[in-house]
Parts: C-alpha cells; structure tokens; sequence
C-alpha cells in the first residue's frame, strides 16, 4: 500500500512550529485516511470548534492544508474516502473529519467513551462536541488478544484492508491508539501523540521544556505517558529495519518520512 504523508494543520505555539502529520493510505477499497488534521469548517467557524486551546496552539487554519483539498490535489475525490481511523479525538486530528461525511471513522471504544458518551469532567473541557455535530459514522473497536512488536492490545482492521493495525495506546487520552500499516517494504507506524518529540525516542536531541511542559498538562494519564515513551524508546533502539516511526506533530520526522517515502 502507497502511503503519502501529508501535513494537515500548521500550528505556531510558543514552543516553535508543529505540523498535524496524516497519512493517507492508498488501500485496494480506495483510499484510507490515518487522522484528519484540521478542517475547512476549522477555518470558517474556529471559535466552537477549536475553543480556547487555538490560543495555546495557534493553527494557521489555510484551506489548502486541509485533508481535503490534499486529497482532491492527489486525484481523489473526498466521497473516495470511505475509512478514516483515528487516533484520538483532540481538534486537531479530527477537524477534518467533516469533510468526508460518508467516512466510517475508526477509533477505540474507550476513546469514545471519554470523548463523545461519558466524558469525565476533565474531558469535558478537552474535547469539542461541534467536531462531531454532523454525526459521523464511528466504528469502535476494542484492541485486544492480539500482540505487534511488544505491544499486547492491538487489532487488524481487516474490514479496512489487511495491513492496518490499530494499537491501544491509551495516556496522552483515555483512549489514545496508535496506528500501524504495512506498506509492502516497511511498516510504517503512526504513534499519534502517545510522544511529542523525535528526541523522546533517540535522545540525540533534548526535548523543549515547554513543549514537554505541554505534553505533561494536556495528559489524561501523565504515567501512561512516560510508560509509553520508555516502550516506544526500547522499540526504536532496537533499530528494526522494517519499521519507520513517526509522531502527529514533529516537524523534522514528517520531513523524514516525506523523504524516504
């Protein structure tokens, strides 16, 4: 399966400039989008949909970065998209979402749960029910009884296409995923914002205080969090050669991919 790495949301925090990181999956059934980033009614309406958080995130909002109009850009037309999978459910991955109202939008049960059914307090004011109005098509799953690479909760979404893998990964949100497909010569595995950072995974370069000061505030399980940087740390150190890990929001490791795609 070809897959293109698409940035779908600049944003310019006080912490430097961040990308919203979306695959997008050319699959025998069409293609499959892996987030959604922001969306154009993110850019027509951002007060209900992004709330106070675009203060802190800054997104530039620009038309032509949506999922959208990418996907128009490469040839497709949005009612191609008949699957997204998700993440989790924070704006900034699932503005687009909108956009391609006909999608089944894939996601763990937990995520929803906290998100759209039975928010905690603290939930309540994370996420943004104007980002689901227009009644999605979800599909909840529930990864379990399978293992990838070390990781025990994980399920193929085999009525998607074989290849893609959604991985319980839950910290940054309750119920937070990680998403892995095979391209045919490597997996490429998108790790959402289960980490913020490239340097959380090598340690070659340190991770900003205020982007890890960030990542610490807006986490639903703050030792989750680390307990999935130490396992995505030992799972890079061991340096498979069939395996490319990428993140939502670094910019230099959506360059790398961009690069080696």
């Amino acid at each position: 399966m070809k897959v293109h790495h698409l940035n779908c949301g600049t944003m310019l925090p006080l912490t430097g400039a961040l990308v919203c990181h979306v695959l997008l999956v050319e699959t025998p059934g069409g293609p499959v989008l892996v987030d959604s980033g922001f969306g154009l009614r993110d850019i027509a309406e951002p007060g209900p949909r992004l709330g106070p958080a675009r203060r802190l995130i800054r997104p530039v909002l620009r038309a032509e970065e949506t999922a959208a109009r990418q996907v128009e850009a490469l040839g497709f037309r949005r009612e191609d998209v008949r699957h997204i999978v998700v993440t989790h459910f924070d704006a900034d991955h699932i503005g687009g979402l909108s956009d391609f109202p006909d999608a089944r939008v894939h996601t763990t049960a937990a995520e929803v749960l906290g998100a759209v059914t039975a928010p905690s307090r603290q939930e309540r004011f994370r996420y943004r029910p104007a980002q689901w109005a227009h009644g999605p098509k979800l599909v909840e799953h529930t990864p379990d009884g399978e293992a990838w690479r070390g990781f025990a909760a994980a399920r193929e979404l085999d009525a998607i296409a074989p290849g893609i893998v959604l991985i319980s990964l839950p910290g940054h949100t309750r119920g937070h995923a990680c998403v892995a497909v095979d391209t045919g010569s490597r997996w490429v595995l998108h790790a959402g914002d289960s980490f913020y950072h490239r340097g959380t995974l090598d340690g070659r370069a340190p991770v900003p205080r205020a982007l890890r000061a960030m990542e610490n505030l807006v986490a639903y399980d703050l030792k989750r969090v680390r307990d999935n940087h130490a396992r995505l740390a030992e799972l890079y150190r061991r340096g498979d050669s069939d395996l490319f890990v990428v993140n939502a929001h670094d910019p230099v490791l959506y360059e790398r991919a961009r690069g080696t795609a």
